[in-house]
């Protein structure tokens, strides 16, 4: 425990989750909701594998090869210096591995182009001064001519200097063992490459790429981790062809170039021997980054990570709310700003209905699964608001004293409100009268959702009010909705009670409930639609009743 907390990088990354889960769990709760760890989670790794928490810092290097190794061949043995070619590059070395020779040129006019002169006394040339004889045009020899070269071996010797830091490394350690070969599994630091073992890592054959000759890059990546506790700064080997080697694709496939060594002949004239040289060029790429703790840095990067995540408004929010310290006290400012922000919103769910009672003043909002009649289950309150149904009505009256002696006072329900006991008289019989009911009125229903009543204690029915005659029952009142809506609605149809009947349904909820958005879920109470029935009946007797909406 004691070593792990010795390591700043964890102690830091470690803080760092806890104090972001800590009050997640916190805002879950007074919110009462939970946050996914998942966005926590991936910046913690990216905090840790990325090392964004470091500074970072370009490599300057420098290489130094040497090749070693000898070849024999049917005519001569190679040695080091005539396989090994000046260097064609930076960071680069070549070697030979196939020739074609044009021995004993010399300056003068070869019988090959140029002016058209007789050859002997029958053939005519053309003739060209230049080095004769002229180089012939043949393909290089196969199987090449130094494919034994894939023995070779290559020592590279790589200084790396981190200029941000003063840090200075080589990839040869002080334990150097000399006689070791370069292996990805066994000796994956061992700065000696075998050639060919270098062609077989990037997926080619020595002995084929020997004959027309190739490039090959060499890749050192030194990934560095300079901080104390965790410092690692070694390099890795990697090795890849560069050149195209499709001879199709390829204006001039593989890699050549010419050279020649020159003599004196015993009369002084000058002589040459011209070489084709072909050959494998070995490209060292050398690229790499270190990175140190920089505070700074981690600052930086949790504040783009709080902004990226959208935690920055988590944060004022969970210090906004939070009851947690003792400097964040419980005020009515704090109370309001939860409930505003997190206002609970019904989705649409058909366990959604709204019902009201004429005894009661809320509309109540009923979001569960029914298993018994609806007139037993509690909802929640919902304030009622009212709307311009009193000015639809009013427009209907023609005269001012009919508005005061009919709506003049709207709480003409008030009496319904107030009154108990027994139901009225008049209501059915005591063996029809489901037991849920309360007002009388109601018929038997199988449905949970059908099984509710105007009221909630026994009392007179709605359906017994001046009001919900002229209100929900007048059929020059409803014709006067209908028309205002539709002026060229014809009312004189077969079919005319249904659209008296389904006016009379809005009538009813746009008085008791007061809101157009709760129509469709809105339920009337058993007694008043078997009342609208009444009035205004089925031509076949047939009631589609209320429809649960998804």
């Amino acid at each position: 425990m004691a070593q792990f907390i010795s390591n700043p990088l964890w102690a830091v990354s470690l803080l760092w989750v806890c104090i972001i889960q800590g009050s997640a769990v916190a805002w879950g709760g007074a919110q009462g909701h939970h946050l996914k760890p998942f966005p926590l989670c991936l910046f913690s790794v990216v905090l840790i594998a990325d090392r964004r928490y470091q500074k970072k810092d370009s490599v300057i290097s420098s290489v130094h090869t040497k090749v070693k190794g000898i070849s024999q061949t049917e005519a001569r043995i190679w040695d080091t210096v005539e396989y090994t070619l000046p260097i064609q590059g930076i960071n680069s070395f070549f070697v030979l591995t196939n020739i074609i020779k044009t021995e004993n040129q010399v300056q003068g006019l070869c019988p090959e182009t140029g002016k058209c002169v007789n050859y002997n006394t029958t053939i005519k040339t053309c003739e060209v001064a230049a080095w004769c004889p002229v180089e012939s045009i043949k393909k290089a020899p196969e199987p090449a001519i130094l494919r034994s070269a894939e023995n070779f071996t290559v020592l590279i010797k790589n200084n790396i200097h981190f200029p941000k830091f003063n840090y200075t490394k080589r990839n040869i350690s002080p334990d150097f063992n000399i006689s070791c070969t370069y292996n990805k599994n066994t000796a994956p630091h061992c700065p000696i490459f075998r050639l060919g073992d270098i062609l077989r890592a990037s997926g080619e054959n020595f002995s084929e790429v020997a004959v027309q000759g190739g490039i090959v890059g060499i890749e050192i990546n030194w990934d560095c981790n300079l901080d104390k506790w965790l410092h690692r700064c070694e390099p890795k080997y990697g090795f890849r062809r560069l050149d195209d080697k499709k001879t199709n694709e390829a204006l001039y496939p593989g890699n050549n170039f010419r050279f020649a060594k020159y003599y004196k002949q015993a009369g002084g004239k000058e002589e040459r021997t011209l070489i084709k040289a072909y050959g494998i060029r070995f490209d060292i790429l050398v690229f790499g980054t270190a990175g140190r703790f920089d505070f700074f840095e981690l600052l930086v990067y949790i504040g783009s990570a709080l902004s990226y995540f959208g935690l920055a408004q988590f944060v004022v929010d969970f210090l906004i709310t939070s009851y947690s310290c003792r400097c964040f006290k419980y005020n009515p400012v704090k109370e309001y700003y939860i409930k505003k922000k997190c206002e609970m919103v019904p989705g649409p769910r058909w366990t959604l209905l709204y019902v009201t009672f004429v005894d009661e003043p809320h509309i109540f909002m009923i979001d569960k699964f029914l298993r018994t009649s609806l007139q037993k289950v509690k909802g929640e309150v919902i304030h009622r608001n009212t709307g311009d149904f009193m000015r639809a009505a009013k427009l209907q009256l023609q005269h001012p004293d009919e508005v005061v002696s009919l709506l003049g006072d709207s709480e003409e329900v008030h009496p319904l409100q107030s009154q108990g006991g027994p139901a009225s008289s008049s209501s059915s019989s005591s063996c029809e009268r489901p037991a849920w009911c309360s007002c009388g009125k109601c018929r038997p229903a199988k449905g949970y959702w059908e099984q509710l009543c105007c009221r909630r204690k026994n009392g007179a029915c709605i359906t017994t009010s001046d009001l919900f005659e002229h209100l929900v029952l007048s059929r020059p009142m409803l014709k006067f909705v209908l028309l205002y809506k539709e002026p060229l609605l014809d009312l004189n149809g077969e079919a005319c009670n249904r659209k008296f009947r389904h006016c009379a349904y809005k009538q009813y909820i746009h008085w008791r409930f007061g809101e157009e958005d709760l129509e469709e879920r809105a339920l009337i109470p058993n007694c008043c639609r078997w009342k609208i029935r009444d009035a205004f009946p089925s031509e076949n007797g047939e009631y589609a009743g209320f429809v649960k909406k998804a």
